[in-house]
């Protein structure tokens, strides 16, 4: 069954990647964390005025908080939004001179900041054999039996590093939210032609 899952991600998205824009590597790890319960290509609208007009971490830190907030409004919950990428930033210059670290502990201590943003950020800057679990990956891990119904996000997480501990979990990550976005969505999945339609529990 793994092999059959890792080929069909493979056939369908040879090339996965992030589809969050950022040019630095704070600019993705703010992305990720304004991402939480939006859409990706909304976090991108909001972040093409935002890091255009605070272009340094130095800028965004010394921002005004009700500028950031219309900047961000768009997106959910922005108020605390805004107040997380200021206090981000401020952390990020005073501990780490400015640099996102390869530190899961520190990442994890940021405001705004759980496991699957900080996995999202370590695998894609750092290359680190992680696995992030958003809603996207739930959905998909619970319909093709890899967790269970009542799973919470560290249990599918640690199902799928022991399921696929093979492979590459960064990629297969990428893999599972393209597929769960675009192919097995929430409402409406396009079932008719998918090649897990005999392991997938929707149709059973």
């Amino acid at each position: 069954m793994n092999n059959l899952i890792i080929n069909y991600m493979d056939e369908l998205f040879p090339n996965p990647r992030c589809e969050l824009n950022y040019n630095k590597d704070y600019e993705l790890l703010i992305a990720v964390m304004l991402s939480a319960q939006t859409k990706d290509s909304r976090v991108n609208m909001v972040t093409e005025v935002l890091f255009k007009k605070y272009d340094t971490l130095e800028k965004l830190s010394n921002a005004n908080i009700d500028d950031i907030i219309e900047i961000i409004k768009p997106i959910g919950t922005f108020n605390k939004k805004a107040s997380n990428i200021i206090k981000i930033a401020k952390s990020l210059l005073q501990d780490q001179n400015g640099i996102v670290p390869n530190d899961r502990k520190y990442l994890e201590s940021l405001s705004g900041v759980g496991r699957k943003t900080a996995n999202v950020v370590l695998s894609n800057l750092y290359s680190e054999n992680v696995i992030a679990v958003d809603t996207h990956v739930s959905r998909v891990s619970k319909r093709l039996k890899i967790a269970n119904p009542n799973d919470d996000v560290l249990q599918i997480e640690n199902k799928l590093m022991k399921k696929f501990k093979n492979y590459n979990l960064s990629r297969l990550h990428h893999q599972l939210v393209l597929f769960g976005r675009y192919k097995c969505k929430s409402k409406n999945p396009i079932c008719d032609d998918c090649k897990l339609i005999n392991i997938c529990k929707k149709n059973h």
